[in-house]
């Protein structure tokens, strides 16, 4: 299945909302990023943990997505979240598929500062659920 950013950003509108710009989709990676945004910061001027969760989430659903059947619609079930350093300006996040089915894929996600340092780590399961099936 493929997706464009703009259709990602029309099913799923938090993501636009949050500021995230997905520049690579494709069942092997996905790719997005989180520019610094003061509003979104928190003490010490790093971003906070809630948005990189909300960057972590919304590409570890794109990556399911597309790695599913057509009309697949994401659904996370389970998030385990590691905060290892703070993000002082963008944030990037690349989700990968560990393990996948035609019912839910387990996804790596990956977010590193713009120095390349790896922040936060996430393991995800998302759901696929297929609407009137």
């Amino acid at each position: 299945m493929t997706l464009t950013p703009d259709e990602v950003y029309a099913a799923a509108p938090f993501v636009k909302t949050l500021g995230v710009e997905l520049d690579q989709i494709t069942p092997e990676a996905v790719v997005g990023r989180l520019p610094y945004s003061q509003p979104l910061s928190t003490v010490g001027g790093g971003l906070h943990g809630g948005a990189l969760m909300g960057l972590a989430d919304g590409t570890a659903a794109v990556c399911a997505s597309v790695n599913g059947e057509p009309g697949a619609l994401p659904a996370t079930v389970d998030s385990t979240t590691h905060f290892l350093r703070p993000v002082a300006g963008q944030a990037t996040a690349t989700a990968v598929p560990i393990r996948s089915s035609s019912k839910q894929v387990l996804v790596e996600v990956r977010v590193t500062d713009e120095s390349g340092a790896l922040c936060v780590h996430v393991l995800q399961t998302v759901r696929l659920v297929y609407p009137g099936a």
